[in-house]
């Protein structure tokens, strides 16, 4: 962490660039103050202590600083045309480099003639003051405090002020007034804009002729330093995880289960966070926008998608608290009720169940759910299932689905679960069957989840039921994160009915199991994990993941969902493995080594 040398140093140099003449009802500036015993004549000043140099740091959670309000260097072109050639020797870049960095700051191709500003490094600036107006004249270098990020990862996490993103609302809402809004994301540095930004300071000397301070003329106001926040993130997971999905459409949340502190989030196709305040990045920010894979979609806080064959986790351990079966339940695979989609022994048990991921055995789980008749309800099969599907919300809920979880973003989609209305609209009529909404077994139809609520999931099974909304920030200053995040939820499935569902979860990640190609047993971690491939109308199926481990003792919970990509089992649960694998051990083993390198090719190439 810098020392307060440092902090004293920038404020005192923003003292003298903030020394301006103002107006006060009793000492305008343009009315000079006489002192009467030395006949002087003194000027009155107002000295600010500006906010953007007391602005707090974002530091991750082994505090290495992310965001730090720093001195850029701007150097700003000529409108005419310029000598590139000259410029890159000037600059020490070679003509490839000149023409990339030009281009990527103009608003877009071909916008000649309009102002241009591009980023130097403090070297780049010296010699540039040192030999442009004899090589390069007309170049204007200017300098000016502004957030700097020290490294491109975690765009959506850590955002941007607002104030440094006009430019990108500008070129935003010039591509349709819907989807700004819809992209629009501020991370944490807008959710916590208060706490960071402090308050300025004003100080009124009295000064003469040659700035020297005689007194003051109004009493001072002090500053208040905004505060540092120390977020939940690994910054080097972060950016290993950002490798893994790349320029590929999806997301990864990994989150500590003890804590719910989000320790890697990554929305893809990833991009610099720097990019959306920088000033010669609005080519950059224009392709973005109007990219068909919407790369600043926030997808793990507003993407809600069905879940597929993960959600079964959630149908089990409902099933089991209502009691409609045991964890030795077992069930044929009947291929009549719904296809299988690969071969596999028969599921005499919850545990072989989730093993093999069987359609008919969770179409058969949710069947008992639903259509369980009451006594009370004997005598009528309509009000009974309608009973019972609420039943089957009411315990999916707890898990902090269909409804938002309260993670400190600026915005977060809710998710949604169907009601028994729903279906009565939907259907239009009161007597729908389980047939006709059996999709809900194998998480598809009308179910849809954030990445949020899927990591949620997932730490809630490794917790045994209860979980911590999942949070960015893990101290505000000295102090701890924001109250709500400190207090325990606990859903209505008993910690038995979640212990039930383990060895299920382990078992898909052994021989046999829809994921045992992505065991790490030779490194002696056992994951617990669930498979799903999400059925896509409109292209390839969806690939998912959620899992956590070590498997009696989480301290990593990570879900993974990738569009279009396949099978859950050889798309997203790599993924999910190695980022649990390099976490816990911080090296990957040399036997995943060659398929590590091919998930990061494919993630950098698949746009």
């Amino acid at each position: 962490m810098r020392t307060a040398p440092y902090r004293w140093g920038n404020m005192l140099l923003a003292l003298l660039v903030a020394l301006t003449a103002c107006s006060s009802p009793d000492h305008p500036a343009s009315a000079p103050v006489k002192d009467p015993s030395t006949g002087e004549t003194y000027t009155p000043r107002r000295v600010v202590v500006a906010d953007s140099l007391i602005r707090g740091r974002l530091l991750d959670r082994n505090d290495s600083v992310l965001v730090d309000t720093r001195l850029q260097y701007l150097l700003k072109l000529p409108r005419r045309a310029l000598d590139t050639l000259a410029l890159g020797q000037l600059l020490g870049w070679d003509s490839t480099t000149v023409r990339r960095r030009i281009q990527e700051a103009l608003p877009y191709p071909g916008a000649y003639g309009v102002a241009v500003q591009l980023r130097l490094t403090k070297k780049e600036a010296a010699r540039i003051r040192r030999d442009s107006s004899a090589t390069v004249p007309q170049l204007t270098l200017t300098e000016r405090y502004q957030r700097t990020y020290t490294t491109p990862a975690g765009a959506p996490v850590l955002g941007y002020r607002s104030t440094e993103a006009q430019p990108f609302f500008r070129q935003a809402k010039r591509t349709g007034r819907g989807r700004f809004y819809r992209l629009r994301n501020g991370g944490v540095e807008a959710y916590y804009n208060g706490l960071l930004t402090g308050h300025h300071g004003y100080l009124h000397p009295l000064v003469d002729a040659k700035g020297k301070q005689h007194g003051t003329w109004a009493k001072d106001t002090a500053f208040q330093q905004g505060q540092d926040l120390h977020l939940t993130l690994d910054a080097k997971l972060q950016a290993y995880a950002e490798k893994l999905l790349g320029n590929r459409r999806g997301y990864l949340v990994a989150l500590d289960p003890r804590t719910g502190e989000i320790l890697a989030y990554v929305s893809a196709p990833v991009y610099p966070a720097a990019t959306i305040t920088a000033p010669d990045q609005a080519g950059i920010r224009a392709e973005l926008l109007e990219h068909e894979n919407l790369p600043l979609l926030n997808r793990p806080a507003m993407l809600a998608n069905p879940p597929g064959s993960v959600f079964k986790l959630v149908n089990a351990a409902v099933a089991l608290q209502l009691g409609a079966i045991t964890p030795g339940t077992g069930f044929r695979c009947d291929q009549s009720l719904v296809s299988c989609v690969h071969y596999h022994k028969p599921a005499r048990s919850l545990t072989l169940g989730l093993k093999y991921s069987c359609n008919p055995y969770f179409y058969q789980v949710l069947q008992n759910v639903i259509n369980h008749v009451p006594d009370s309800l004997v005598q009528d099969t309509v009000a009974a299932r309608h009973h019972n599907l609420a039943q089957w919300r009411r315990y999916a809920r707890s898990f902090g689905l269909d409804s938002v979880l309260g993670v400190d973003m600026p915005r977060e989609a809710p998710g949604f679960l169907p009601t028994p209305a729903y279906y009565d609209k939907a259907r239009r009529t009161r007597q729908w069957t389980y047939r006709s909404i059996y999709s809900l077994s194998i998480g598809q139809g009308e179910i849809n989840l954030t990445g949020l609520q899927m990591a949620n999931m997932a730490a809630i099974i490794a917790n045994r039921g209860w979980y911590y909304p999942p949070h960015l920030v893990r101290g505000i200053g000295e102090n701890g994160p924001l109250d709500r995040f400190t207090r325990r939820h606990h859903t209505l499935i008993d910690s038995a009915n979640f212990e039930a569902l383990i060895p299920g979860m382990i078992a898909v990640l052994q021989r046999g199991g829809t994921a045992d190609a992505s065991s790490l047993a030779d490194v002696g971690i056992t994951v617990a994990g669930k498979t799903g491939t999400v059925e896509n109308d409109e292209g390839d199926d969806h690939a998912a993941f959620v899992g956590f481990a070590p498997a009696n003792n989480p301290k990593i919970a990570v879900a993974v969902y990738l569009e279009n990509a396949g099978f859950g089992a050889t798309a997203a649960a790599p993924c999910a493995v190695m980022v649990m694998e390099k976490y816990l051990r911080g090296s990957i083993a040399p036997k995943r080594k060659r398929w590590e390198k091919r998930i990061q090719h494919r993630a950098k190439y698949d746009y």
